[in-house]
């Protein structure tokens, strides 16, 4: 998929990257009032103060927030928002001196008004920093508490 934005093209074979995880949360919510939470929790969890320092000392492509987060081509720190399929997809993509990487959320609905809310990261790490990175980030088990933190956020925000 080749989109073009103000800024740059965006050339997303998302699933190319390697696969690291995924994490889920059933959501006792149906899955629009689920997309409608997840696209009002996305642009705080990566727009605080923090986040733009840590996306420029990276050396992220995306340091500021721009647009919305169900258009393409907008940005987070850290994340430029690259695919959108409303209401089931929100696909980031992000890259920096260290590693590539995609956040792909996807909201299933059940039979019974819930909705499963998944989130699945893939990422790779080229180089012994990427390794490096990848052991700080990955294997501390840091990305899986950012990971659910946002989905709490998105099932608390969707359950009210």
């Amino acid at each position: 998929m080749t989109e073009t934005t103000a800024s740059r093209t965006i050339d997303l074979p998302l699933e190319d990257l390697p696969h690291i995880d995924e994490h889920g949360v059933l959501v006792h919510a149906p899955r629009e009032a689920v997309w409608q939470a997840l696209l009002k929790s996305v642009p705080g969890a990566f727009s605080a103060g923090a986040s733009t320092r840590v996306a420029r000392a990276l050396g992220c492509e995306e340091t500021e927030r721009s647009g919305e987060p169900d258009k393409i081509g907008s940005t987070f720190p850290g994340f430029l928002v690259a695919r959108v399929i409303e209401p089931a997809v929100l696909a980031l993509e992000g890259q920096h001196r260290f590693s590539r990487y995609g956040l792909i959320f996807s909201l299933e609905p059940t039979k019974d008004d819930r909705t499963l809310l998944r989130a699945e990261t893939r990422a790779e790490f080229p180089g012994i920093k990427g390794s490096i990175y990848r052991a700080l980030v990955i294997g501390t088990r840091g990305h899986v508490l950012v990971t659910n933190r946002l989905l709490g956020a998105v099932k608390k925000r969707a359950e009210r």
